[in-house]
């Protein structure tokens, strides 16, 4: 339980966005827990992802916004794709494209993976990100065989940053030909970083990054302006 001493503020969700405190006042634990309350209108959460902060809850729980300390993050020139996934998005016949069914590949994310059936991804958030989609700031990179949807990704850009939220695979390599399909685009379009939020050993092995948050946020103030 945190101590009462260190609970993180509380947003007005009639207020302005402007509410939200500078990251460096995130909590160390839970680590980079930063603010609470708010709204996930595409006002809030585009202030959000100028700042380097992201919305992450559970089901029953208020709006949290986080901003974790490192960060995981690609930088679209040194990202290295494996033999073994050159070999995927050669040879096992997968189209990428963009934006063809956001809403499926979100809700795909949104599916249960875990053995309690739980899922962070909220009606709510769904439906924000959805909004944002149909204003022109969510996109999602999509892995096709023939007809059916196997793998992809969705997430936010600001400027020449991607912000990544979340990958779903249903068939080999799937959602990592999605990532490399993204870091193809990124290097066509300008996007200069690409965040994935908290390190893992997953994102690790394709080639993610870890960066403390000041030089993450330092690159977020100059790239959301590009």
């Amino acid at each position: 339980m945190i101590a009462d001493a260190a609970l993180p503020p509380w947003l007005d969700e009639t207020g302005s966005p402007d509410q939200f405190p500078d990251p460096a006042q995130a909590l160390d634990e839970p680590n980079g827990l930063l603010a609470v309350g708010g709204a996930l209108t595409p006002d809030w959460l585009l202030e959000a992802y100028r700042r380097g902060i992201f919305p992450w809850f559970s089901p029953g729980q208020p709006v949290l916004w986080w901003s974790p300390d490192p960060r995981a993050v690609f930088v679209p020139e040194r990202f290295r794709a494996a033999r073994s996934l050159r070999q995927s998005i050669r040879g096992r016949g997968y189209e990428t494209v963009l934006d063809r069914d956001f809403g499926a590949v979100i809700r795909a994310c949104a599916a249960p993976r875990e053995a309690d059936g739980g899922t962070w991804i909220t009606a709510s958030m769904i439906a924000a990100y959805e909004e944002l989609h149909r204003l022109g700031h969510a996109h999602s990179v999509e892995t096709w065989a023939g007809e059916e949807l196997v793998g992809g990704l969705y997430g936010v850009r600001v400027g020449a940053m991607f912000y990544g939220e979340s990958m779903f695979s249903r068939a080999r390599d799937a959602s990592k030909v999605a990532l490399a399909r993204l870091v193809e685009e990124a290097l066509a379009t300008g996007i200069r970083l690409i965040d994935c939020q908290l390190p893992t050993p997953h994102l690790a092995s394709l080639g993610a990054e870890t960066v403390r948050r000041t030089d993450f946020l330092r690159r977020v103030a100059i790239h959301v302006r590009e």
